[in-house]
């Protein structure tokens, strides 16, 4: 049995990764700042922060895989990428592999660019975060051959309004924005959870 710790699995990415997990038979914790109120059956649920960098090594120490659901705002901003690289650096002490949740905006459009984040019509608010999170996954490519990562970056108009209907199935992109004959980019939350169970179960991407 697999087990899956989600570093904010009771947010809008977490908890349709948690789910997804559950669904399969993994034994799954989910450590947020708080208790949600509805409680997904078979979740053991951890009250704490991410910056308690003790309490997330010892949630590490009984993991097989840890994904991390956690964005670049509020408390979070100013220290975002120094905290997953020292996240990160926990899982490859005790040797298990780390998962991210990305965001559309560190993704090219075409395989000759630009980032999505610098088209015309990308959300202002949002461009902050998303540089951020570049950062961060180039700082994640300078890390040590040992340590298994992979960041799971979702389509353009993914977002927790607008949750959609599930296909039960998606399409990969590597570093290229996926989208439809329309020039549209979306899926589900669920389709969401639904890849990054897939590459937590049979791991494609290192």
């Amino acid at each position: 049995m697999t087990k899956l710790t989600v570093l904010g699995g009771t947010g809008y990415v977490g908890a349709n990764v948690v789910t997804n997990a559950v669904s399969r038979g993994y034994q799954v914790t989910s450590l947020s700042r708080n208790h949600p109120e509805q409680q997904i059956p078979g979740v053991r649920y951890v009250t704490g922060s991410a910056t308690d960098l003790g309490l997330v090594e010892a949630e590490i120490k009984k993991s097989d895989v840890l994904f991390a659901c956690l964005q670049p705002r509020g408390e979070l901003e100013a220290i975002f990428q120094t905290l997953m690289l020292q996240i990160a650096q926990l899982a490859r002490a005790q040797g298990i592999r780390f998962g991210m949740a990305g965001g559309a905006g560190s993704l090219l459009v075409t395989n000759d660019g630009p980032l999505l984040r610098n088209t015309e019509g990308f959300p202002p608010h949002v461009r902050p975060g998303s540089v951020i999170l570049n950062g961060l996954l180039s700082s994640m490519r300078q890390t040590p051959e040992d340590l298994d990562w992979f960041i799971v970056s979702p389509a353009a108009a993914f977002r927790a309004g607008e949750p959609g209907a599930s296909l039960g199935k998606y399409r990969v992109g590597s570093d290229v924005l996926v989208t439809d004959s329309d020039g549209n980019s979306f899926i589900s939350g669920i389709d969401f959870g639904l890849a990054v169970v897939d590459e937590i179960e049979n791991p494609a991407h290192h």
